[in-house]
C-alpha cells in the first residue's frame, strides 16, 4: 500500500503541478484531495465514474503503472485529447504523434492491438480526422474496463480507499 500512495502521491503532484501552471492563465484552481469512501465507492459503479474523477484516474492510472500497462490509460487520454482538436494541422501532427508514440511496430508505448486495426489507422492518419483512432480507442477501453478495472477494484489501495475510518473520541469531540 505504501508504494500505492507513493506513486498516487506522485501522479496528483504532478497532475496539480501542470494544472496550476494552465490555472495561472486560465484563472482557475484545482485542489487534489483524498475522496471520501462514499466518492471512491462510486468508482466501483461504471468505469466512467472512474475515469470522471480526477483522483479516481490518477489512482488508475498508477495501478495501471504497477501492473506495467499505463500505456492502454495513456492512449485512451491521447485520443480523448486528439478528439477535442479544432485545427486541422494540429490533428495531422497529433495524429502522426500518436501513432509514433503508440500505434506502430515498437512504438516507444505500444498498445495490444491487431494488425488490421494497426494498418487502418496507418491509410487513416494520412488524412486525419477526429475519428481515425476511434477502433482502436474503443478495443482499448473494453481491455481495460474488463480486465484492469475488475482487478482495480480489488486491490488493496482501491478497498483502502473505500474503508470508514473510525472517528477518534478527540474527533468526535468528547
Amino acid at each position: 500500500i505504501k508504494d500505492w500512495k507513493t506513486r498516487l502521491s506522485y501522479f496528483l503532484q504532478n497532475s496539480s503541478n501542470s494544472n496550476k501552471r494552465k490555472s495561472k492563465k486560465a484563472g482557475k484552481h484545482h485542489n487534489y484531495f483524498r475522496p471520501s469512501p462514499e466518492e471512491a465507492q462510486l468508482w466501483s459503479e461504471a468505469f466512467d465514474e472512474l475515469l470522471a474523477n480526477k483522483y479516481g484516474l490518477a489512482a488508475f492510472r498508477a495501478f495501471l503503472k504497477s501492473e506495467f500497462c499505463e500505456e492502454n490509460i495513456e492512449f485512451w487520454l491521447a485520443c480523448e485529447d486528439f478528439k477535442k482538436t479544432k485545427s486541422p494541422q494540429k490533428l495531422t501532427s497529433k495524429a502522426k504523434k500518436i501513432y509514433n508514440d503508440f500505434i506502430e511496430k515498437e512504438a516507444p508505448k505500444e498498445i495490444n492491438i491487431d494488425f488490421q486495426t494497426k494498418n487502418m489507422i496507418a491509410q487513416n492518419i494520412q488524412e486525419a480526422t477526429h475519428t481515425c483512432f476511434s477502433v482502436a480507442q474503443k478495443r482499448v477501453y473494453s481491455l481495460m474496463e474488463n480486465n484492469s478495472y475488475p482487478r482495480f477494484l480489488e486491490s488493496e489501495f482501491y478497498q483502502e480507499l473505500c474503508k470508514k475510518t473510525p472517528l477518534t473520541r478527540a474527533a468526535q469531540g468528547t
